[in-house]
Parts: C-alpha cells; sequence; structure tokens
C-alpha cells in the first residue's frame, strides 16, 4: 500500500517528550469540568427546590404553571420540585384604594364622591382569587364594584340629602360594596366617603338659600327682641300705674286717718266744754304766747288799764281814768 504523504506521524524529539505530563492533565480535566458542571447543576437544583413566602403573604403553589387549590402556602421557607413548581406570593395583608366617581344624585345634581376603601384578602383563599383574577384583581372587580355602587346609591338622595345623611349613605355604599366582593373571596374592613364635590350653580344656590335661612333667623330674633322690650315696657307701666295707685291709696287713708282724727278731737273739746267751762281758759292759756296784750279790762263801770312800752326798757305803765 503506497503511503499517504499527507499523513502526519508522531513528531520524534532528540531529548525526549517535552510534555512529559500533558496526557494525566487532560485525564483530570476530563474529570473535573463535568464534576464542577455537576455541582453547579446541584447547586441550581437545591436553590431553586427552596422558596420563601415572605410575611403578610400567602404563597400560590404552581405545577408547571396550573394553580394547586387545596391550599395557600403560609409564611416561610417551602421545598418544591425545581422546574415543574413555582409560587407566586399573594398580599393578605389590609391594602387602601382611593377611587374618584362621577355620578347623578336623585334630583339630577352631578356629584362627585371620592371614596377611600381598606381590604384584604382571605388568607385561604388566596389561590382561587388568583386562579380567577389573577394578581390585577384591584382593577378587575373592586374598581368597578366601587363605581357601580355609589352610582346606585347616590342616585337614592336628593344633593342635600347627600350632605345631611351622609352617614347612610356611607353604609349603603358600604353594604353594597361588601356584598360585591365577597363573592371573590375579597373582604371589606372600612369605607370613608372622603369628599362630595357639586356643581357650581348648586354650591351658589345653597349659598343663597343658607343665607336667606340666616336672614330670617335673624329678623326672628330682631321680631323677637321687640316683643320683649315691649313687654318689658308694658310691665314697667303696670308697676309704675300700681305704684301710683298705691301712693294714692296712702294719701287717701293718711287723709281719712287725720280727719278722723281731728273730728275726734273736736268732739273731745266738745264734751269737755260741756262737763266743764274752765276748759275754755285753760285752752286759752296752752295757746298764750307770754305777751301781756295792751288794754285790759272791759266790764261795765271797769276802768281799762293800758300798757304803753317805754323806749329805756321797752315798757313803762300808766294809769287813766275816763269819764
Amino acid at each position: 500500500m503506497p503511503k499517504n504523504p499527507f499523513k502526519r506521524g508522531k513528531p520524534s524529539y532528540p531529548y525526549g517528550d517535552p510534555y512529559p505530563n500533558s496526557n494525566s492533565s487532560k485525564r483530570i480535566l476530563k474529570i473535573a469540568i463535568p464534576a464542577v458542571i455537576g455541582v453547579i447543576v446541584v447547586a441550581i437544583l437545591i436553590v431553586s427546590s427552596i422558596k420563601i413566602v415572605d410575611a403578610g403573604n400567602r404563597g400560590v403553589l404552581l405545577n408547571f404553571g396550573a394553580v394547586d387549590t387545596s391550599k395557600s402556602l403560609q409564611e416561610g421557607i417551602h421545598f418544591v420540585v425545581p422546574v415543574r413548581d413555582n409560587i407566586v406570593q399573594m398580599e393578605v395583608r389590609t391594602q387602601k384604594i382611593t377611587e374618584d366617581t362621577v355620578s347623578a344624585s336623585r334630583d339630577l345634581q352631578d356629584v362627585r364622591t371620592q371614596v377611600a376603601l381598606n381590604y384584604r384578602l382571605d388568607p385561604d383563599s388566596a389561590q382561587l382569587v388568583y386562579r380567577q383574577l389573577g394578581l390585577d384583581y384591584a382593577n378587575r372587580v373592586i374598581v368597578p364594584a366601587i363605581q357601580e355602587s355609589v352610582k346606585q346609591v347616590t342616585a337614592r338622595f336628593n344633593a342635600e340629602e347627600l350632605i345631611t345623611k351622609r352617614e347612610l349613605v356611607k353604609n349603603e355604599i358600604e353594604e353594597q360594596i361588601r356584598a360585591r366582593l365577597a363573592a371573590y373571596n375579597i373582604a371589606v374592613d372600612t369605607i370613608s366617603i372622603t369628599e362630595f364635590q357639586f356643581s357650581d350653580e348648586f354650591v351658589r344656590a345653597v349659598e343663597a338659600k343658607v343665607a336667606a335661612q340666616q336672614r330670617a333667623l335673624q329678623a326672628q330674633n330682631e321680631l323677637r327682641r321687640i316683643e320683649i322690650e315691649a313687654q318689658q315696657a308694658e310691665a314697667r307701666a303696670v308697676g309704675e300705674q300700681q305704684a301710683n295707685i298705691a301712693r294714692a291709696e296712702g294719701v287717701r287713708q293718711a287723709n281719712v286717718l287725720q280727719a278722723q282724727g281731728e273730728a275726734q278731737a273736736i268732739t273731745t273739746i266738745d264734751e269737755q266744754l260741756r262737763q266743764s267751762p274752765s276748759y275754755l281758759e285753760w285752752l286759752k292759756s296752752q295757746k298764750w304766747d307770754g305777751q301781756l296784750p295792751l288794754v285790759v279790762g272791759g266790764g261795765e263801770g271797769e276802768t281799762p288799764f293800758i300798757s304803753i312800752p317805754s323806749a329805756g326798757n321797752g315798757s313803762a305803765s300808766a294809769n287813766s281814768t275816763a269819764e
């Protein structure tokens, strides 16, 4: 058989093989590389088999994408089959959503309502919520439930009643939202109506009504004040009249008593004169002022006594006779 000119034989070295350990190195590499790869694969499988459910969440177990509806995984570490199993976390803590709705009241007034809703998932039904609604369950069922409930309830009340009966409106909205979300295993904690906004025309009408009520109340208060003042003036007039009557009655009684006293005195004097004529002389002596008269006398055939006052000592006496 002819020799192939292109075939290269094993090289020959005059001083021997310069890499005597090359064959052993190759054998080591052939063993080490698969071992390292195996260790990496095993580490990946171990890491993939360990899943952690965070606090405030429940885990939904997926088997090749299918939801295991038998249970939800609690917080903590869980071991799963790599590649086949996966865990999706669903938050079960109380969450808040705020929604603005525009509706019409019973008297056809435009009302903008802002509602704040606190809700939470049923921890034992988290896997059912994920299967039915997925992770975006808030936009799928909660927001429509708020919108529809608010519109239905506000249509039952007038715009004024939405303000005066705010607590009743809130309770009815909460009842409707609670009933709608219970079918999806979503619990409602509390609901709050944070704001009611009405049209500018309605606001101006309410302000005008309040101003008219205030003016009417002010007029009533003024009328009541006038009535009270009139009653007070009447009471003062009656009091003054009664006081005048009492004073006149007092004067009359005093005059009567004085007249009665004088009549009684006259009666007493008359009786004394009848009983004793000398009583008149005693009365005269009680009335004398201590001065002698200028002329004393007066009987028939008697000589009068005349007292003439002098300039020195103030008095002098002289006797004269008259024929």
